[in-house]
């Protein structure tokens, strides 16, 4: 039982010790504790929440006491046909998610000027699994999302870290 113990104990240091957080955790500065995110669709701002919580990171209601407001605009996403079979049916769609998006402090003072995300992805549309390809096109939307997020806050992890040298 102590072996089993000490084992499980030697195990939980070496993994802190190595590094080791979650996927998907940041880590983020310490003014940037607080988000606020001002625009932005529903399914941006549900990612803006998962990643910030894993991240001990607070999603701010408002933007009094926020480290820093990002402001989302411009997001749209596009769907278009690449290729078509012998029938006139869609092979292959692309899907393109943009949106342009700038950092503030909560005092609105611009932090970083517009900055653009461009995502494109495209995927087989199997004719004979219909349902299928509609769940996995919403998991790849989700993805996306989740991909703009992780690269906002790294630039915005940037900005904050250059600011306070």
């Amino acid at each position: 039982m102590f072996i089993k113990k000490a084992v499980i104990l030697s195990l939980a240091l070496l993994l802190s010790a190595c590094g080791y957080h979650l996927r998907g955790a940041f880590q983020l500065p310490e003014n940037m504790k607080n988000v606020y995110v001002e625009g932005g669709s529903a399914p941006l701002l549900d990612q803006f929440k998962q990643v910030l919580k894993t991240s001990s990171v607070n999603l701010s209601s408002s933007r009094t006491g926020a480290g820093i407001v990002i402001k989302v605009t411009n997001e749209e996403f596009n769907r278009r046909v690449v290729s078509l079979s012998s029938r006139g049916k869609s092979n292959e769609f692309e899907l393109e998610y943009r949106m342009d998006y700038e950092f503030a402090n909560a005092k609105d003072v611009l932090l970083m000027e517009r900055q653009t995300v461009d995502i494109r992805r495209e995927y087989y549309n199997d004719q004979t699994a219909v349902i299928a390809k509609e769940n996995e096109e919403n998991v790849i939307r989700n993805e996306m999302y989740q991909q703009a997020v992780q690269s906002i806050l790294n630039r915005a992890r940037v900005v904050l870290e250059a600011g306070t040298r």
